[in-house]
């Protein structure tokens, strides 16, 4: 009876088609390397927002340029002399999919406008809940969460900041994405690579 039952299982596990893996970056920064799952499903818009970013090299040479002690690391931006990055148009607000802005995901920065948002990301720090949607007002939206490199996030955070007038939370000495680049394997890799590598 168990054999049989094993069986049909095995089967049924076989028929079903090969479900897709959320695409993963990787960050290479001064100060080591942040791995990244985004949640295709959940935050299309942005995570597609966010691959144009990455594959086009947009990210590379951009800085950390705010770091708030148990908030948020802030970056995609500006580069090392902060000069802002030219960006594409703005995209529309995914906040209310579902996802909370917990300790190590990723959520777009934006202005008052909650469709304002177009390169620049943080990584929370602690749980952020109260930047989520509420039923009243769209919230910060969720889009990814650090796989590995966390422990690079805090390094970030124990840097001295304050150097620069305008910029008071930023790193005293700038801290760097020197690449972005995915790194997703096997068919997911070919489905998900705008460049064709």
């Amino acid at each position: 009876m168990m054999r049989k039952l094993f069986a049909m299982l095995l089967c049924a596990a076989l028929a079903l088609p090969a479900l897709a893996k959320n695409p993963r970056v990787e960050l290479k920064t001064d100060m080591g390397v942040i791995q990244i799952e985004l949640f295709a499903k959940e935050a299309p818009v942005t995570v597609k927002n966010f691959l144009t970013y990455t594959d086009s090299g947009f990210y590379d040479g951009i800085i950390f340029h705010r770091i708030v002690p148990g908030f948020v690391v802030q970056g995609g931006g500006f580069t090392f002399d902060f000069q802002r990055k030219e960006t594409q148009d703005p995209i529309v607000n995914e906040s209310a999919n579902g996802l909370q802005n917990l300790r190590g995901t990723l959520s777009m920065a934006r202005t008052n406008d909650p469709d304002s948002a177009t390169s620049q990301f943080f990584i929370n720090l602690v749980d952020n809940t109260r930047l989520d949607a509420q039923e009243d007002k769209p919230g910060y939206a969720v889009f990814g969460r650090v796989v590995e490199g966390m422990d690079v996030v805090e390094k970030m955070v124990e840097q001295p900041r304050g150097l620069y007038r305008q910029h008071p939370s930023a790193p005293n000495m700038p801290i760097r994405i020197l690449e972005a680049k995915r790194i997703d394997t096997g068919d997911n890799a070919v489905a998900n690579n705008s460049k064709g590598e």
